[in-house]
Parts: structure tokens; C-alpha cells; sequence
């Protein structure tokens, strides 16, 4: 069994923590030892200790594994670039036990996978990916690095979903598109074209709304 830490005793902590668990009903892998937190570190959660803080992460001298369950990109990027300075530290990808994945994607390091989503063919999968319960991925999708895509989200084949992206509860995003670097897309987006880097879009079909700065 792998000692493990969950980062983040928020809501999506608490979903992972759950996740985590019925995972281990499947295949006992994990010790889970508890949470790290900064905000409420000393406290209780769903019954686990919040039992350290970035800090004591930084200066534990134990192998561990620890899953950043926090949903906002640009903080779990920062926590890793944090973390990984300690070579004790390890993030391993967890795939909810329902999830129907084939042998011909690739996942790398420090995913969340949730409950009930479904990974075709040929599919690539960044670091540090979070893919919500009940996502929808189809054949040669690329998701990069830090990529979060909220519940029931359908990407379709051949859409590239660029760095940093925040994929909004119920949205759609048909063939062969591209989602920039950094763009977030509103709850129930359904888009029908190309959406650029670093911006925000709404709405049926998706339109941009805002721009923002480079932020990942």
C-alpha cells in the first residue's frame, strides 16, 4: 500500500477522497492518510485529518503520494511547481473505477479521471489533467497540460483542448476544433468554432465575451 495525501480539502478534495476510496474497494493500492491544506490545516474532513500544509509537504522526508484536487489550473500549477521540489513526493493519475478508457490512450502524470466518463481511441492526455464525472472524450482528442474539463463535458473527435483550459459544466465542442491556451468556456457552451487563446466564451453557439491576460 502507498501512503497518499489529498491537496485541497474542498469540494472536489472531498469527491476525490470518495473516488480514492471506492478505487480502493476495486484494488487496494492506497493508505489514505488524510488532507493538506493551508486554509484549514489542524481540522477535520469527511472524517480524515487535514494533517499538513504546503510546508510540511515541502519537509516530509517519507515517500508519498499526493493528488492536488483543487479545480482551479493556475493553482494546481503552482502547487506542483512547489511540491516537486521535494523528491519524496510522487503524483500518481487516478481513474475512478467505472471509467471506460481503451489501451490506446495516454495519460500523464497527476490526472483525476471521475466517475462514469468514457476515453475512446487514440486520445492524449497531459499532466495534471482534471476530467470531471460523466466527460465524454472521442477519438484523437488532445488535452494538454493543467486542461480542466467540469461534469459531463462531450469533446468530440480531433479537438485539441489547449493548456489551462477551463471546460464548463455541460459544454460540447464538435470535431476537429481548437480550444487556445488559457480560454474558459462558460457552463453549457456548445461550440461551433475555433476559440482563441486566453479568453472567455458563453453561450449556444460559444462566443467570446472577454479577453484576459496570459495566465498559464
Amino acid at each position: 500500500m502507498k501512503d497518499l495525501i489529498i491537496f485541497g480539502a474542498g469540494g472536489l478534495g472531498r469527491e476525490t477522497l470518495f473516488q480514492l476510496r471506492e478505487m480502493n474497494r476495486v484494488r487496494p493500492e492506497y493508505r489514505i492518510l488524510g488532507f493538506a491544506d493551508d486554509r484549514c490545516y489542524g481540522t477535520v474532513v469527511d472524517d480524515y485529518p487535514v494533517l499538513t500544509d504546503t510546508q510540511g509537504l515541502m519537509i516530509r522526508e517519507e515517500d508519498t503520494c499526493v493528488v492536488i484536487a483543487v479545480g482551479n489550473p493556475r493553482a494546481r500549477r503552482q502547487i506542483f511547481s512547489t511540491l516537486r521540489m521535494n523528491p519524496y513526493l510522487f503524483f500518481p493519475t487516478v481513474i475512478a473505477p467505472n471509467v471506460v478508457c481503451s489501451d490506446r490512450v495516454q495519460i500523464g502524470k497527476g490526472c483525476v479521471i471521475g466517475f462514469g466518463s468514457v476515453l475512446t481511441v487514440d486520445i492524449t492526455i497531459g499532466d495534471f489533467v482534471l476530467i470531471s464525472n460523466s466527460c465524454n472524450i472521442a477519438h484523437d482528442a488532445v488535452l494538454r497540460d493543467y486542461a480542466t474539463l467540469y461534469p459531463a463535458v462531450h469533446v468530440s473527435g480531433n479537438v485539441t483542448i489547449g493548456q489551462g483550459c477551463e471546460i464548463g459544466v455541460g459544454s460540447s465542442i464538435i470535431q476537429g476544433l481548437t480550444v487556445g491556451d488559457g480560454a474558459i468556456l462558460g457552463a453549457g457552451c456548445a461550440v461551433v468554432r475555433d476559440i482563441p487563446p486566453h479568453c472567455t466564451a458563453v453561450g449556444v453557439p460559444a462566443k467570446v465575451i472577454r479577453r484576459h491576460e496570459q495566465s498559464i
